[in-house]
Parts: structure tokens; C-alpha cells; sequence
């Protein structure tokens, strides 16, 4: 197993995912170990390690997809709750190399 828990494992099929939107080329999906209240992570079908790496000019429009469903699914927190924030982590806050929005309501409920 590589350290990329999204293509090892929720995009392969091995862990199921409870999805929130899919697009072609985008999944969103609640969190299977939440850190908040509600807690869903946007991440690209393809791998791709950060958001760093996401700089060459074929991956634009993924970029902007992504951007599109990670305002969706906020809008979605917003209407239902009255708030979201969003969190990416790049480096060694980055536990799964394989580039992620965090889209989250609420109070932590574990560290």
C-alpha cells in the first residue's frame, strides 16, 4: 500500500464511502473518520499528490471543477447549517499524499 488512502482505497473500492456529489472527474464524500461534525473531503478521481503539484496547464480545468463541487457542497453546509470552512494541507500536514479539500460544519469531535 502506497500512503495515497484515496486511490489505495476509496476510489478502488475497498473502503465505501458514503458519496455527498460525484462528477466525472470529482468525488465528494463523508468523511469515514470525521474530525467535525460533518465532515466531507473533495478529491479528484486522478491522483494528483497536492495542490502544489497541480500547476501544470492539463490540470487547470480540473482544478476548476474541483473548485466547483468544494462550492456546492459548501453552499450545501451553508443553507443547512449557517456555515462551512474549507482546509486543504500540503507537506507534513498532508497524512494522504493524493490532493483533498476538507469541506466542514461544526465543532471537532476528536483530535
Amino acid at each position: 500500500m502506497t500512503n495515497d488512502f484515496y486511490c489505495d482505497e476509496v476510489l478502488n473500492g475497498k473502503t465505501k464511502v458514503t458519496t455527498v456529489m460525484e462528477t466525472e472527474n470529482v468525488l465528494a464524500y463523508y468523511h469515514t473518520r470525521p474530525f467535525y461534525e460533518v465532515h466531507i473531503v473533495v478529491i479528484p478521481k486522478k491522483h494528483i499528490d497536492s495542490l502544489i503539484s497541480l500547476m501544470k496547464e492539463q490540470d487547470h480545468m480540473l482544478l476548476i471543477e474541483m473548485m466547483e463541487v468544494v462550492s456546492q457542497v459548501s453552499a450545501r453546509l451553508i443553507s443547512e447549517y449557517g456555515a462551512s470552512k474549507i482546509v486543504t494541507n500540503i507537506g507534513k500536514y498532508q497524512d494522504s499524499k493524493h490532493l483533498h479539500w476538507h469541506v466542514v460544519y461544526g465543532e471537532t469531535i476528536r483530535n
